[in-house]
């Protein structure tokens, strides 16, 4: 591509997939794999998941390119095949659990005393326990809403509710946490 022509937006690329394209995969993955990834890990909690699940996410986009509707935005179908596979994901581990070897932690803030650092990495532990406890229909939009920064419009589509309800989940899920959380806010 010339430098300085404009990028292809995410569904003039997910029209061509569609359209029998199959670079336009490689430049989608390009975009979105760190952000699929992290939001992946959010909802499973365990890097080596999110990656699988990522992987996964693309093989559907690819295995369903027909099935995108043209005018729709990329980002919403794509994230709907994440939270589809990860609540498989979780309704498989809930029926044979597995213990992790390696749980992956979140980066910590090298820039401070140990102390804090060490306090820092505490709090995000807390954080990532009760977000993991929190109810899916509670937990998904919250991920996405806080970690991704999607609008209630967007998330509504995701997870195939209203914007009130998202709205109403979001509030349900924050109470929810500032109750599990009440020793490390205060």
């Amino acid at each position: 591509m010339i430098s300085g022509s404009p990028q292809p937006t995410d569904e003039s690329l997910a029209s061509g997939l569609r359209e029998g394209d199959d670079t336009a995969l490689d430049a989608l993955m390009l975009r979105w794999q760190v952000p699929l990834r992290s939001f992946l890990y959010r909802h499973t909690q365990n890097e080596a998941d999110a990656l699988d699940l990522a992987q996964e996410t693309f093989v559907r986009i690819y295995q369903h390119r027909a099935r995108y509707r043209e005018g729709a935005r990329f980002s919403t179908w794509m994230f709907q095949i994440a939270l589809n596979l990860a609540r498989d994901h979780a309704r498989r581990r809930t029926r044979r659990p597995l213990v992790a070897l390696d749980e992956a932690p979140e980066p910590a803030d090298t820039h401070g005393d140990p102390q804090s650092e060490s306090l820092a990495a505490e709090r995000a532990s807390a954080v990532r326990t009760a977000i993991a406890t929190l109810p899916d229909n509670l937990r998904a939009p919250l991920v996405l809403s806080e970690y991704e920064n999607m609008s209630h419009a967007d998330i509504a589509a995701i997870v195939r509710a209203t914007p009130k309800a998202v709205e109403t989940r979001l509030a349900r899920a924050r109470d929810l946490l500032r109750k599990k959380l009440t020793g490390f806010l205060g």
